[in-house]
């Protein structure tokens, strides 16, 4: 940010979005033109005391250098706030716009935002040989649910007593997991056969 002197060809790049260094303002977009602005640091309205100010219409258009009188009248008129967006500028840049919309329309962003985001977390599932089949279908169920649900799924076979000599019946049940959830999750680790347990991991063919 300039400390002093800022001519019309600088503004340009002040214009909320970019107030703190970001790329240009969407106009017309109250959610997106102020993203950068500081809660900590912004001054509205009647806490613009410095005169005179440089101001941007609620468009984005250049006014120009005007008292802060001027621009208080000319906010009033259009039923806007003044929001000031570069401070340390000489002189300050101040811009119209509807700040109690603005507030709406970033929180509104931000709470969709943290719905979208989704934390992928390793689910697990553990299976034994010769599992009977009403308790290899229910495992399987709660294995697709979370493949479905975007996380990954630890396929866990434990073995019991002389059943850690047969590795290869518990090979079975996990190949027979991987090919009934194929539509929904795909191999990212191979079987790893460790003590008395062997693990693989499925992770899911679509994320949320």
């Amino acid at each position: 940010m300039p400390a002093s002197g800022c001519g019309p060809s600088e503004v340009s790049g002040l214009l909320l979005g970019s107030a703190s260094g970001g790329a240009g303002s969407s106009r017309g977009d109250p959610g997106s033109e102020v993203a950068q602005i500081s809660e900590k640091r912004v001054r509205v309205n009647e806490q613009i005391r410095i005169s005179p100010i440089r101001l941007i219409g609620d468009q984005g258009e250049q006014i120009g250098i005007v008292s802060i009188d001027e621009a208080r009248d000319r906010a009033a008129e259009k039923g806007l706030d003044l929001v000031e967006v570069a401070p340390d500028a000489r002189p300050p840049v101040v811009k119209m716009m509807d700040y109690g919309k603005y507030k709406y329309e970033a929180a509104r962003q931000a709470r969709e935002a943290k719905k979208k985001q989704h934390t992928i977390q390793v689910k697990e599932v553990k299976f034994r040989p010769g599992i009977e089949e009403h308790d290899y279908d229910f495992k399987t169920r709660h294995a697709r649910r979370f493949l479905e649900e975007g996380n990954k799924v630890k396929l866990t076979m434990m073995f019991r007593g002389r059943q850690v000599t047969h590795p290869e019946l518990g090979l079975e049940v996990l190949a027979r997991v991987t090919e009934d959830l194929q539509d929904v999750g795909k191999v990212e680790q191979n079987p790893n056969f460790e003590g008395r347990v062997m693990s693989m991991v499925l992770a899911p063919l679509k994320v949320k």
